[in-house]
């Protein structure tokens, strides 16, 4: 096949883009920073601004690429509560994106949303049609409930047909951001403080590389997926507290860790029912949270990141 995958510099990105060439497919990488990960992605990865249309315009694309896989976003919560104007540029990114994908008559565009959708409702377990305009607790959540209506629209409109993934606290590799997984390995290592936004705050944690295989499983099988939204996770509930003291016994460290209240915007309890991912598509998460921290943790540690 022959995809193109925007924000291919990024963590899910460079992870994706690496796995399709090593299976001989054909990738084109879009992102704005080089990728610092993989000289191979480097290589396919075009560098130029998807906020900026004429930018967009002026890509020399292939008339022949069978999907658009769209990551690329800015996607840490809290800080688009802090700056949310970074919402838009997701919105815009998305919108050039889609653009590209229907003058270029690019067939498949593949978006990726956000558990952050189903914001702070009580359900043991969240299926897909639990998402409300009204719980959009961010502006991180809006532009990701709206980018759904967008792609949908796309389809209705322009018949791109689509697959929506909510992906739900990716980690395990090509990550130095200040997401909660590389930024309590960082300070554990230094026996920093390991700061908690809320004491019974209970996340769904899904290994890298089960993400990709959920991508990877959805190409795969496109027909049957198409035009659906999924939640892809691992299925299981991890409390931040659990993180933090497993990371700091990984390491020996003697970083203490203090608990504080839920910060503004973010969700504070999601588990995922990934039973119609595993139904329509048969994704199937190999990696539970243990194992998956112990490879995050053995990864980080050998590439001092």
């Amino acid at each position: 096949m022959k995809i193109l995958v925007t924000g291919s510099s990024g963590t899910i990105g460079t992870r994706l883009c690496e796995t399709l060439l090593e299976h001989g497919d054909e990738v084109i990488g879009i992102d704005w920073v080089a990728n610092k990960w993989n000289e191979n992605v480097e290589a396919v990865t075009r560098h130029i601004d998807l906020r900026d249309e004429v930018e967009v315009a002026n890509l020399d694309l292939p008339k022949d690429i069978d999907a658009v896989v769209h990551l690329a976003a800015n996607a840490r919560v809290y800080e688009l509560v802090e700056h949310p104007d970074r919402a838009r540029d997701n919105f815009v990114t998305l919108f050039n994106a889609l653009e590209m994908a229907r003058t270029t008559g690019i067939p498949r565009f593949l978006f990726a949303s956000s558990r952050e959708g189903y914001g702070n409702i009580q359900a043991k377990q969240y299926t897909e049609d639990l998402v409300r305009v009204e719980n959009c607790e961010s502006p991180y959540t809006a532009s990701k409930v709206g980018g759904e209506a967008l792609v949908e629209a796309y389809t209705r409109c322009y018949g791109i047909d689509h697959v929506i993934f909510r992906f739900s606290n990716v980690y395990g590799m090509y990550d130095d951001s200040v997401r909660v997984v590389p930024l309590f390995i960082r300070k554990a290592r230094k026996n920093e403080p390991l700061m908690v936004y809320g004491k019974e705050k209970c996340l769904d944690f899904t290994y890298i590389d089960d993400a990709i295989d959920g991508i990877l499983k959805a190409l795969d099988n496109f027909e049957h997926a198409k035009n659906g939204t999924y939640n892809v996770a691992y299925g299981e509930g991890t409390t931040i507290v659990h993180l933090a003291e497993r990371v700091k016994k990984l390491l020996g460290s003697s970083s203490p860790l203090e608990v504080g209240v839920p910060r503004t915007g973010e969700v504070v309890r999601y588990v995922a029912n990934i039973t119609k991912a595993k139904e329509t598509f048969g994704y199937e998460p190999r990696v539970p949270f243990e194992e998956g921290i112990e490879k995050a943790v053995a990864w980080y540690e050998e590439h001092k990141v």
